[in-house]
């Protein structure tokens, strides 16, 4: 069930990317809420809020030891920890994702863009690791408190 969604958060990371890429312009940006919410066309050769631009190599390495672990930990966990399992698959799916782009062309396609508020760009794989970060915050902060009770 965890590989399955996954595999979902790959498959609709790269769809997403690859109709970015078949149908915009690199920097074209489309509003779908005028000042607030755009479609736009980027390219990251860097980490999340495009921090260590081309360093290439050094994500692959670390995507691959992540994904080793994710995969590693959700052996071990699976079904006793179905919150921490949820969280480690949409983390897996998202990491997959990007790794994807860094692979084949050595940039991440970006294309969701909250203008409104100035935050850098992102895609569908950045979502799912971000959401399962929370889901992962989420889930120490619910055992700390059922842990001192």
């Amino acid at each position: 069930m965890y590989y399955l969604i996954a595999a979902v958060i790959i498959a609709l990371d790269q769809w997403t990317k690859q109709l970015v890429v078949k149908h915009m312009e690199r920097g074209e940006s489309i509003p779908l809420i005028a000042d607030v919410f755009h479609l736009t066309s980027h390219r990251n050769m860097g980490a999340a809020f495009g921090i260590l631009q081309n360093q290439r190599w050094l994500f692959i390495v670390i995507t691959l030891a992540v994904v080793i672990g994710i995969v590693y930990s959700l052996i071990r966990i699976g079904k006793k920890q179905p919150r921490v399992s949820l969280a480690l698959s949409l983390v897996l799916g998202g990491a997959v994702g990007n790794f994807i782009d860094r692979v084949a062309t050595g940039q991440v396609v970006d294309f969701l863009d909250f203008t409104l508020i100035n935050f850098p760009i992102f895609n569908v794989a950045d979502m799912a690791i971000t959401i399962g970060v929370a889901i992962l915050l989420l889930d120490v902060l619910l055992e700390g408190r059922k842990n001192s009770r």
